[in-house]
């Protein structure tokens, strides 16, 4: 490992020289380009060996070296190539460097008119601050941006999967109107189809269990707006759940709640979102002496 870091540090020092020497008036005159594309060349070694030791920091650096060279000399699609390598070092290293990397893939896609590229970016910025930083405030921002890009290229299935995680992140951060719009327009826009009708009925309930958050009565109404629109949805588990949670919340009995949510997860196994979703709406039992 340490003979391919100094290796590394070798071709570093390497294409500074080429790059030094292109930069002369005589080295202008005498193959001033193709010193740079050595140079070029020497970074993209250089960065190889330091994955190889493990040293991603200055991986990161060297495909960004190569990465900054390749614009200056017009070569987009292959900036963006090794600012892409230069995110996945970054990730393991530095989180903000990799954003910035991603972010200048994504300036260089945007201005090809690589929308779909460009897409994928910002949804693996989401990514980031989804599981590496936690910061679901931006990860909604690069989610929605990556939806949009999606959808202006008619790559709807894509751009949905990125809209159901703003809509869960919003109702995590109580934005509870945002995810309630995002779930019911999937939802619609999921009935004609014969593929993706099954996950309707989901749809649905987090929306339904979205406007129990903030008013029962609006919960109610939606439910019904919802049998309207898929009959079949008041055949299904979700459904008889939120029947059976309302009628506990009405009666204010929190140990009926509970148990309910118990046998439903004992079959259908409910993730942290639905967990985190259905203790505040039981909180308001407790905390609501009449919610009638």
């Amino acid at each position: 490992m340490a003979d391919n870091e100094q290796k590394a540090q070798q071709l570093i020092a390497e294409a500074e020289k080429k790059l030094n020497s292109s930069r002369t008036f005589l080295g202008s005159l005498f193959g001033g380009s193709s010193k740079v594309e050595d140079a070029v060349e020497c970074y993209q070694r250089a960065g190889n060996l330091f994955k190889m030791a493990k040293k991603w920091g200055s991986a990161g650096q060297a495909y960004t070296e190569a990465a900054l060279l390749h614009l200056k000399a017009g070569n987009r699609h292959d900036a963006a190539t090794n600012y892409v390598d230069a995110a996945h070092c970054f990730k393991k290293s530095d989180l903000n460097e990799a954003v910035k990397c991603l972010l200048k893939v994504i300036e260089i896609y945007t201005d090809m008119g690589r929308f779909t590229m460009a897409a994928k970016q910002h949804q693996s910025i989401a990514e980031m601050y989804e599981t590496e930083f936690v910061d679901y405030e931006r990860a909604i921002h690069h989610y929605q941006l990556a939806a949009d890009y999606f959808r202006g290229e008619e790559s709807n299935a894509s751009a949905n999967k990125c809209m159901l995680k703003v809509a869960q992140y919003s109702a995590q951060l109580e934005n509870y109107p945002k995810a309630i719009q995002i779930y019911e327009e999937i939802a619609q826009s999921s009935l004609d189809s014969s593929l993706l009708k099954y996950s309707v009925k989901e749809y649905f309930f987090r929306a339904a269990l979205c406007h129990m958050c903030v008013d029962m009565l609006d919960a109610s109404r939606a439910v019904l707006r919802y049998i309207e629109l898929y009959p079949a949805f008041q055949d299904s588990r979700e459904f008889t759940l939120l029947r059976v949670l309302m009628d506990h919340i009405e009666e204010q009995n929190a140990d009926g709640f509970t148990e309910a949510v118990k046998d439903y997860d004992s079959i259908s196994r409910l993730d942290q979102w639905y967990t985190t979703i259905l203790l505040r709406i039981k909180k308001q039992v407790n905390e609501n002496p009449d919610l009638r």
